[in-house]
């Protein structure tokens, strides 16, 4: 097997952990009629216009039946500024985001029509390739230090381990009398 295979799912699983935790996160919701259910541990009496703080997921769930309307949490803004903070960068700096930054954005890509999706999308791609460089560079001269692991998403700390490891592998396998 080669080493992409086993790499994609290992991003895919670091995905599902930090989406479990966003969509457990509480958001502020406005009900846009009444609603009276319970569903397991989840029980909800809320009158149109009451303004409430649910589970992202049950949130979603709610807003999918027009329901609710979940209160922006302008991650539009969030988007930009970290592709901005990315692109001002130095050319062998990483700027900081999120540990779940990505889990974040794919959330975010979804509620939005196809031709915005597609536009981000042209942003979102520089924005990785910029920081796939970085990360490769950096991965491949030093260990992770903690305050470069500090700026980095989950999956892009997966990434730069898995760079270094190889990379330290082919150095002594190149350099066998001497590395």
């Amino acid at each position: 097997m080669a080493d992409g295979a086993r790499t994609e799912p290992r991003i895919e699983s670091i995905q599902n952990i930090y989406q479990v935790g966003y969509l457990t996160e509480e958001v502020r919701v406005s009900y846009k009629k009444d609603v009276k259910m319970a569903v397991g541990g989840v029980s909800i009496d809320a009158k149109e216009g009451d303004m409430a703080s649910l589970q992202r997921w049950v949130a979603k769930l709610l807003a999918e039946q027009d329901a609710v309307e979940i209160q922006s949490s302008d991650l539009a803004g969030y988007v930009s500024r970290a592709m901005n903070r990315e692109r001002i960068a130095k050319p062998h700096d990483l700027s900081g985001i999120d540990v779940d930054f990505y889990v974040r954005v794919n959330d975010y890509l979804d509620g939005l029509r196809e031709r915005e999706r597609e536009n981000l999308l042209v942003s979102l791609n520089t924005f990785v390739a910029s920081r796939l460089e970085k990360i490769v560079k950096l991965a491949a001269a030093s260990p992770l230090s903690p305050e470069l692991e500090s700026r980095l998403a989950a999956e892009e700390k997966e990434l730069y381990i898995l760079i270094n490891d190889a990379s330290s592998k082919f150095k002594k396998g190149v350099l066998k009398k001497f590395g």
